[in-house]
């Protein structure tokens, strides 16, 4: 009862109309981010961080939530239109959207990866409200010891489960985040570390300069190398779906929007694995299984429910554990720190009103993706017109002024530069950036509940392995870290299926 007041005291507080005028042209410019080919939502909230430096708090996160929820929802436009997705999250959707767009089921396909994506995120908000509060409190039980392996079990979910040509590569990204994270001053001792002499370095790696070159500047480079070319279908039919179009699939939106959810509560993951999982999903459990990938309705539905479900179920490890549930969450997590809200265990107990205040952006939010995505759908198109020599000119003028803004030294723009070609020559060389972003947000955290274990233990590490919680993380990191090896994981999935074969023929 108290969470249905607080929510209903989240949703008015944002019925005005300053909030509102915040959603209206913050979703606008995520849609526009998401339809371009190239830009990301986490590049695109990267940015808008530095430019909401000097909003209020609130209204600060209400605009970067819209930004991002727009961003994942719009590039199923360039997805369906151009088969080129907008964003990696809607790559799944280009399956089936594209092939509608050429049978002359543009507008309806839009129509459709709309209400889908739009009932995937309210699928996603209803288990934000229910279950971020009952694992606020149970995390209220975690000490340094199982903070530590959070911080590590992060690192390596992300690493396993990033679409890299390997994992070993997730784990390479995600162990250099961690050493930029060690970078400067420690907090219990006050030694300097990895500074080689340079003062500026004495503060450490700032992370928002860090994350706007490796996804900011480092996008830009990887656009202007490749050449997006693409015909844009023709968009001369209805728009609006049926009630019947929508709802006969409502096994699939349900189905979806669960797995979407799951995928969004492990840290690291991101839409794309919560989008590509639904649609593997809806493809066993289909009774045309045959028509997926020749512009199925359903394969649409499916991953693009799965996809806008991660945006609201990321929020639930982001608020009550401080881990990111996808890149662009941690980029989030970067906005409140700067904003003064601390996310973590003790945010039920300090700023219980802010949770539901995340739940009211989400809702108003997808309000305005789903009025704008259904009435303004032609007008999105011409977005794809615009010239890429001139859209990256104005994005790079954006990393800089951003990356300088936040502090005023240029030092920081010199970190934007160097991150930026660092992250241009992972792109080429296929190692996944996520990672190397949960490396660095995450290695405070793992850093610092290391030292202040062994502090309070005075140097005896057995509590990190018999500490029943972090007895069970532990055991859970290894197991994933074995089942990566490719023997490991080929003989355990061929245990599992032999005894599967042999089910059918017991008496």
């Amino acid at each position: 009862m108290e969470g249905l007041v607080l929510l209903g005291q989240g949703i008015v507080h944002f019925l005005t109309p300053w909030s509102l005028f915040n959603v209206a042209w913050a979703t606008l410019l995520g849609v526009t981010i998401g339809i371009l080919p190239g830009l990301t939502a986490t590049m695109g909230v990267a940015l808008l961080v530095t430019l909401t430096y000097k909003m209020a708090p609130d209204q600060a996160i209400l605009t970067l939530m819209c930004v991002y929820l727009g961003a994942i929802y719009g590039g199923s436009r360039t997805a369906i239109l151009l088969n080129i997705p907008g964003t990696p999250a809607n790559a799944a959707a280009a399956l089936d959207g594209h092939p509608l767009a050429q049978q002359g089921k543009a507008g309806l396909a839009m129509g459709l990866a709309t209400t889908s994506s739009t009932l995937g995120t309210m699928v996603g908000i209803f288990f934000l409200a229910i279950i971020a509060p009952l694992l606020s409190e149970a995390a209220l039980k975690f000490g340094s010891y199982e903070f530590f392996w959070l911080a590590l079990f992060g690192v390596v979910i992300s690493g396993q489960m990033t679409g890299s040509d390997t994992p070993l590569k997730g784990y390479i990204a995600g162990i250099l985040g961690l050493l930029v994270a060690m970078v400067g001053m420690e907090t219990l001792h006050a030694h300097q570390r990895f500074t080689f002499g340079i003062a500026a370095l004495g503060g450490g790696i700032d992370l928002i300069p860090a994350m706007v070159g490796a996804f900011g500047l480092a996008e830009i480079l990887s656009t202007m190398k490749r050449k997006v070319t693409g015909h844009v279908a023709p968009v001369n039919d209805r728009v609006i779906p049926t009630l019947r179009e929508i709802f006969q699939y409502w096994r699939t939106i349900i189905r979806s929007g669960i797995i979407g959810t799951f995928i969004g509560i492990i840290p690291g993951v991101g839409e794309d694995v919560g989008s590509w999982s639904s649609y593997a999903a809806a493809k066993r459990a289909s009774k045309h299984p045959e028509e997926f990938g020749k512009g199925s309705q359903e394969g649409l539905i499916a991953a693009e429910t799965g996809d806008n479900a991660v945006v609201s179920a990321a929020m639930i490890p982001t608020l009550t554990l401080a881990l990111p549930g996808s890149a662009a969450a941690a980029v989030l997590i970067a906005a409140m720190l700067i904003h003064g809200v601390r996310p973590g265990p003790m945010l039920m107990v300090e700023n219980a009103p802010f949770l539901y205040q995340i739940v009211a952006m989400l809702l108003l939010a997808t309000i305005a993706n789903l009025i704008f995505g259904l009435s303004l759908t032609k007008l999105f198109i011409k977005v794809l017109v615009v010239p890429r020599e001139r859209l990256m000119a104005v994005i790079y003028i954006l990393c800089v002024v951003g990356s300088f803004a936040i502090t005023q030294r240029m030092f920081d723009v010199y970190v934007m530069l160097v991150f930026g070609a660092v992250g241009f020559l992972m792109r080429e060389m296929k190692y996944p950036m996520a990672p190397l972003v949960l490396g660095i947000v995450l290695g405070d955290l793992l850093d610092l509940n290391l030292r202040r274990g062994l502090a309070l233990t005075q140097g005896d590490p057995s509590p990190f392995f018999t500490r029943p919680i972090s007895a069970v993380i532990c055991l859970i990191i290894m197991a994933t870290i074995l089942m990566s090896i490719p023997p490991v994981g080929k003989r355990v999935r061929g245990l599992f299926g032999r005894k599967g074969a042999e089910q059918p023929s017991s008496p």
